[in-house]
């Protein structure tokens, strides 16, 4: 396709008949032929088409006339902007649209159809009813022509002009010509075929009815996110609260969100406490407290406190309209395994067009000498009758290939898959942006850990409190809070609120001074405190010999640790490191489970690294790298271990990293989804996130991977026997609609998949 220019302009368009790749393939190629198309991109999940055009040479409505020469019907305005808030809720609307429609069809096709089965009965095995064929090529006529089949032959007939072909054309090769053949009853006595074209049309149409609604459950992910944002906003204006809608809000607005009410957008607490339910954004039921100066994210659920937040993210900026954007690029993405059967699904209705003419030509030409097969068929198979004349077995067969050929199967085999998994992903936290990195990630060898962040909290905590004698812990922490609380570094504000989560009153500090390159000191309830470095103490003349054991066991661990003196004496020591993460051990553990080799790599020194690597169970350490040095680290691991490489990073700093890694996955993204950079964005910061990729990843493949299989054994099978005069059209049609809904419901049942750990 052409590079973008300054007369680019992007067009939307949902397509409701548009089902599988096949057709995506087919609406594709139609636009392609319009001059002025620069990109074209298809996303059956949502059944949404986006095309970037030169509107110097063309406009939308030239692009709607090429979808509907392809054969598919556009549902609402010519072209919709895409980025347009409301284009979920949009596509959704279409799809119900649809599916309506489809149930219309299906009930205006089954009446008739069924009297005629009613009429068929008594009339084949026990009297023969007066006027029998007229009936039933009255009841049949709207079945085949006009309120039932009609939208199948106008598709067919637009699809051939346009040079493509669907698998309506199929339908239709396989239903008018035995209706057309049945009236010759009228003038010669023959074999009535008008009975089987009303079934396969009928069939047909609940085919499309089950596949529509079957679909609809495989992607109610994304109308699941769709419906989860608030509606309405009660945002302070002028001091007076006013109800708005969430559609006009403004960055900078602050709202009011009542306990039960889900917060209007992303923004900041400015005033009040409570509890949030995020588990639309983490998977995580278990509510999470929040403050002033804390983020909080749209959709979430406010549990009892009341709120006012300053909106920061409004429209298409939002973290729920990031998660919906990336969840539709996973689902209208492609696995490269698909891409042969694509090619071939190209190809495949004429294809089997010609295999139908072959068969009827075949038994035309050779009929008698393939009799012994409908000998043998004919006594397993009771649809088999060995007595008919090669014209009508040829005419059945033909028909029976046209009609169990089924393509749709093909082409639903990753697109189904991958809707349940991303959806899958997006309710646990875990967004996988592309179908690629599923089929990459399910090969890792390697998984590359960031240490800070990723490993460890990423902020420094209190991991010991060591008194000397005489000297009790809450005292010893007492002081030491009082005097790092007139500091801003963020060690001291480590041991500030450690002590003030213990239930610890801090007391203010007098005459506070920091010491340069030693410490800080001040005077706490008229007694001199120091916190801070040997030299500080040794300066002051104070003797710490007892402690000084503790002291280097603490800064072996790679923990910060600090002397406390009250007035001149030793009091003990404070340490404070960048804290292993609860989960980080075990998530490791899966991965080695999983045969991952789990290297480490840090900015740190060797002493720290080594330290983590040993509490967690890394395999592998990479310490002193600078950010740049990753990219060069992450090479060396591609060279040794293949393309098999993922890196875990917090998706900004690491971002050259996740770049150049095989799969990039960016951690703790919160309500910053760093998408960019990344293949995969986990949205809680934890490290069993990562094996929940991992194992989503190969489940997802799983069930493709099944599905091609089945899909083309199922069209290798059945088209030579149907050639063969083995299966009678209506079984045919049956079969077609059963191997699609097998499809489909083989790929629901990855809900079912163990995930997580």
């Amino acid at each position: 396709m052409n590079a973008p220019t300054t007369a680019t302009k992007t067009a939307l368009f949902t397509v409701p008949g548009m089902g599988s790749n096949h057709c995506a393939g087919l609406v594709s190629t139609s636009i392609g032929r319009v001059d002025g198309i620069e990109a074209v991109e298809t996303n059956i999940a949502n059944h949404r088409v986006t095309v970037r055009f030169d509107s110097m040479r063309t406009q939308p409505d030239a692009i709607r006339a090429a979808i509907e020469r392809a054969g598919y019907e556009v549902d609402g305005v010519a072209g919709v902007d895409p980025e347009s808030p409301s284009r979920g809720q949009q596509a959704s609307d279409a799809e119900e649209r649809y599916l309506a429609l489809a149930t219309r069809r299906l009930w205006i096709a089954a009446v008739p159809a069924s009297l005629i089965m009613l009429l068929m009965v008594p009339h084949m095995f026990w009297q023969p009813i007066p006027g029998y064929l007229l009936i039933v090529a009255v009841l049949a006529f709207p079945v085949v022509f006009t309120h039932g089949g009609w939208a199948t032959h106008r598709s067919a007939w637009r699809s051939l002009k346009n040079r493509t072909a669907n698998m309506d054309v199929l339908i239709s090769l396989g239903s008018i010509p035995p209706y057309l053949i049945g009236l010759i009853g009228f003038i010669y006595p023959m074999t009535s075929f008008i009975e089987m074209a009303a079934t396969i049309m009928t069939f047909h149409l609940l085919g499309r009815y089950l596949e529509t609604r079957a679909k609809g459950r495989a992607s109610q992910a994304i109308r699941k996110l769709v419906t989860l944002g608030a509606k309405t906003a009660s945002v302070l204006r002028d001091g007076r609260e006013v109800e708005v809608p969430v559609a006009e809000l403004a960055v900078g607005d602050v709202m009011v969100v009542r306990p039960g009410a889900k917060v209007p957008t992303d923004g900041e607490i400015v005033e009040g406490t409570s509890h949030l339910d995020e588990s639309i954004a983490t998977g995580e039921s278990v509510p999470v407290e929040k403050g002033p100066g804390e983020a909080v994210i749209g959709a979430t659920i406010n549990k009892e406190g009341l709120l006012r937040v300053r909106a920061t993210r409004v429209g298409a900026d939002t973290f729920l309209s990031q998660v919906i954007r990336l969840v539709e690029q996973a689902q209208g993405s492609k696995v490269p395994i698909q891409e042969f059967a694509d090619r071939v699904t190209g190809r495949f209705v004429p294809a089997v067009i010609l295999v139908s003419l072959a068969s009827f030509a075949m038994w035309l030409a050779i009929g008698a000498s393939l009799q012994p097969v409908l000998d043998w068929g004919a006594g397993f198979l009771p649809w088999v009758d060995a007595s008919r004349t090669p014209l009508i077995v040829g005419t059945l067969s033909a028909v029976a290939v046209l009609v169990i050929a089924c393509p749709c199967a093909l082409g639903l085999a990753t697109p189904t898959a991958l809707m349940v998994g991303s959806g899958i992903g997006a309710e646990r936290g875990v967004l996988i942006r592309s179908g690629e990195a599923i089929q990459t990630l399910k090969d890792i060898k390697v998984v590359v850990l960031d240490k800070t962040g990723t490993i460890t909290e990423g902020k420094p905590a209190l991991t010991d409190v060591v008194p000397t004698a005489g000297i009790d812990e809450t005292v010893l922490l007492r002081a030491a809070a009082a005097i790092e609380a007139g500091s801003e570094h963020p060690l001291g504000q480590a041991i500030v609120a450690s002590a003030r989560a213990r239930g610890i009153a801090v007391p203010a500090v007098q005459s506070f001074r920091a010491v340069t390159a030693r410490g800080v000191q001040g005077e706490v309830d008229g007694r001199l405190v120091r916190v801070g470095s040997r030299r500080m103490l040794d300066e002051a003349g104070i003797a710490y010999g007892a402690l000084d054991a503790a002291l280097t066991r603490l800064e072996n661990e790679g923990k910060t640790a600090m002397l406390v003196a009250i007035d001149d004496r030793a009091a003990g020591i404070v340490a404070v490191a960048d804290t292993v993460k609860a989960d980080s051990r075990s998530a490791i553990a899966a991965l080695h489970a999983h045969g991952i080799h789990v290297v480490m790599v840090t900015g740190d020194n060797e002493r720290t690294a080594r330290h983590v690597a040993a509490q967690v169970g890394v395999d592998e350490v990479m310490a002193g790298v600078l950010p740049e040095g990753k990219v060069e680290a992450i090479r060396r691991l591609q060279q040794q271990y293949g393309d098999h490489v993922a890196m875990v990073g917090d998706g900004i700093n690491d971002a050259p990293a996740l770049k150049q890694a095989n799969v990039g996955i960016a951690i703790g993204a919160g309500a910053d989804v760093a998408i960019e950079a990344a293949d995969v964005t986990l949205v809680k910061g934890e490290l069993t996130k990562v094996v929940e990729a991992i194992r989503l990843s190969k489940a997802t493949f799983s069930k493709i991977v099944q599905n091609l299989f089945w899909a083309w054994f199922y069209n290798v099978a059945a088209i030579p026997i149907a050639a063969l005069g083995l299966l009678h059209p209506m079984i045919g049609v049956v079969a077609m609609t059963a191997s699609s809904l097998s499809v489909i419901g083989n790929s629901l049942l990855l809900r079912r998949a163990r995930i997580g750990i």
